[in-house]
C-alpha cells in the first residue's frame, strides 16, 4: 500500500511537472512563420519572420565560400525548410541554402555560395503588416552598377574617344551650333562659361574652325544633316533618365481593391517607359531596380547620382482610405514643408517604405553622406517643378488630375541635390475604376507617352540642355 502510495504521488508529481514544462519549452520557442528570398542582380535578401525578436550569429566562411548562420530558440519547421527549394537555379550569389537542427533549441542555416560576397545581417521590429524579422542581404563584392560603368564605352560615359581624321572633321562643324544655342537665350546667358563651352576641345577656336570648314553659303539644315550623316558624333552627351519603380520585394506599397499591389504596377509601367525613352536617339532609360526587390529610400538617390543621370522619375500608385480618391498628381521636393495636408500625408507614408522594406541602420555610404551635407537644392527643385509641370499637363490628357498643379512635400527619394527629380502618382488603385486601368496594358502605354511628352517638353525649354537638343534636331 505505502509502495503504491509512494509510486502514485511520483507519478503524480511527473505528470504535473510534464504539464507545466510544455508551455514553458513552447514559451521560449520561437517559431518562424514565414521564409522569403528576394534574388536580383544588385543583391539577393533572405528574410526570416516570427512573432519574437531573433538571436543569432552569423560567421563568413572561405574554401568553400559560404555564410554560416546560427538562430536560437527556433525549432526546424514547414516555412523554414521551404527556404531551401526557393532557391533559384539563376540566383547570381547564392548556389544552395541547407537547413538542419545544430544542437537543441538552435537551427543552423548553411548558405553555400557562387562567388565571394559581403553579407550584411540584421534584425527588424514590427512595421506594417510584418512581425519581427531576421534580414540576410547577400552583397557582391564588386557593385554591379559600377561594374557595368566602368565596361560602359567611352561615348557612353560622356568622354570623347581619341580623335581620328573623321572625328576631327565633324567636330569642326559642331562647335558653331552649339555656341549659338548656349547665347540663343537671356536665360543661358547666365549659366556659367565653363558649362556652356565644356564640349568644345579646348584646341579648337568655335567660330574660326566653324568658319574655316563649312562654306558661308552653305544653308543651316544641310549643316544639320551632316551631323546626323556622321552617327550624331560621339561627343554628343546621351541624356540619361532614371527611372524609378516604387517600392519592391519586401515593401508591396499600397494595395488595391482587389488585390493589386503597387510594387507590381510601377515596375510594368517603369519597364514600358524605360523601353519608351530607349527608343529616342539621344536618351536612355536606367532602372533603379528592373525585379522584385527592395531598394532603400536613399539607394534610388545614390543609383541617380553614380549614374550621372539628367532627370530622376519615381513611379507610384497613391492609396487613400476612401475608395472614392481618384486621378493623377506629380510632386517635386519641397525643404519647407508639404504644399497641402494631403502631400504631407503622402510624403509621410512613402517615407515609411524603408520600415516595411527594411534597411540596416548600421549600414553606412559615403556617397549618401556626400548626398545629404549637400544642401544646394533651390535650383534642383525649381528644375524639378518645371519638369513636373511639364509632365503634369500630359498626364491631364490621358486621365482626371487629383491636383492641378505641382505639389510638394518631403520625399525622401527626391533629395538628390543635383538631379531634377519628380514622383508620379499615377492614378489611386484604392479606386476600383483606377485600379482596372493601371493594371491595363493600353492604358500604361498612353501613360508612359504622357510622361515621355512632358519629359521632351521640359528638355526643349531647359537651357541646360538646349545644346544637345539642339545638335540632335
Amino acid at each position: 500500500m505505502i509502495k503504491r502510495f509512494f509510486w502514485s504521488v511520483l507519478l503524480g508529481l511527473f505528470l504535473v511537472s510534464g504539464v507545466f514544462s510544455i508551455p514553458a519549452a513552447n514559451a521560449a520557442t520561437n517559431i518562424v512563420t514565414a521564409a522569403r528570398v528576394w534574388p536580383a542582380q544588385d543583391y539577393t535578401r533572405i528574410t526570416l519572420e516570427a512573432g519574437k525578436p531573433f538571436v543569432y550569429k552569423m560567421t563568413l566562411l572561405k574554401n568553400p565560400e559560404r555564410v554560416v548562420v546560427d538562430i536560437e530558440n527556433v525549432d526546424v519547421n514547414p516555412a523554414l525548410k521551404s527556404l531551401s527549394e526557393k532557391i533559384l537555379g539563376s540566383d547570381p550569389y547564392i548556389s544552395q541554402l541547407r537547413v538542419a537542427r545544430f544542437k537543441p533549441g538552435t537551427v543552423r542555416l548553411v548558405v553555400d555560395l557562387k562567388t565571394e560576397v559581403k553579407p550584411t545581417m540584421f534584425t527588424l521590429p514590427p512595421a506594417g503588416e510584418y512581425k519581427h524579422r531576421l534580414v540576410l542581404d547577400i552583397y557582391p563584392v564588386k557593385d554591379p552598377l559600377m561594374a557595368m560603368l566602368a565596361e560602359r564605352s567611352p561615348a557612353e560615359n560622356n568622354s570623347p574617344p581619341p580623335a581620328t581624321t573623321a572625328d576631327t572633321t565633324a567636330e569642326k562643324t559642331l562647335p558653331k551650333l552649339r555656341m549659338e544655342s548656349a547665347v540663343a537665350t537671356p536665360a543661358e546667358n547666365n549659366k556659367p562659361e565653363a558649362e556652356t563651352v565644356k564640349d568644345v576641345p579646348e584646341s579648337v577656336n568655335p567660330v574660326a574652325e566653324d568658319q574655316a570648314t563649312v562654306p558661308a553659303d552653305t544653308p543651316e539644315p544641310a549643316i544639320r544633316e551632316e551631323i546626323k550623316n556622321k552617327s550624331l558624333d560621339k561627343d554628343i552627351r546621351q541624356i540619361t533618365i532614371a527611372i524609378d519603380a516604387g517600392h519592391g520585394g519586401e515593401d508591396p506599397g499600397a494595395r488595391g481593391a482587389t488585390g493589386s499591389h503597387e510594387k507590381d504596377i510601377t515596375l510594368a509601367i517603369a519597364k514600358k517607359l524605360k523601353a519608351k525613352i530607349d527608343e529616342e536617339p539621344n536618351m536612355r532609360g536606367v532602372l533603379t531596380r528592373d525585379g522584385d526587390y527592395f531598394i532603400p529610400l536613399h539607394g534610388r538617390v545614390v543609383k541617380a547620382r553614380k549614374l550621372q543621370a539628367d532627370l530622376f522619375v519615381s513611379v507610384h500608385a497613391d492609396a487613400f482610405t476612401n475608395p472614392a480618391a481618384r486621378g493623377s498628381s506629380v510632386f517635386a521636393l519641397s525643404e519647407k514643408g508639404a504644399t497641402s495636408a494631403s502631400a504631407r500625408y503622402l510624403a509621410k507614408k512613402e517615407n515609411e517604405s524603408d520600415l516595411i522594406g527594411g534597411v540596416s541602420l548600421n549600414v553606412k555610404d559615403p556617397v549618401l553622406a556626400r548626398t545629404l551635407l549637400d544642401l544646394s537644392q533651390t535650383a534642383t527643385i525649381n528644375d524639378s517643378l518645371k519638369l513636373g509641370k511639364a509632365v503634369l499637363g500630359h498626364i491631364g490628357e490621358i486621365n482626371t488630375l487629383h491636383k492641378n498643379h505641382v505639389e510638394q512635400a518631403g520625399f525622401a527619394v527626391l533629395k538628390s541635390p543635383d538631379i531634377p527629380s519628380i514622383l508620379v502618382e499615377t492614378a489611386f488603385i484604392s479606386n476600383p475604376e483606377e485600379e482596372r486601368k493601371l493594371n491595363d496594358e493600353q492604358y500604361q502605354d498612353k501613360l508612359v507617352s504622357s510622361i515621355l511628352s512632358g519629359i521632351k517638353k521640359y528638355f526643349a525649354s531647359n537651357p541646360a540642355l538646349a545644346k544637345t537638343k539642339l545638335a540632335l534636331d
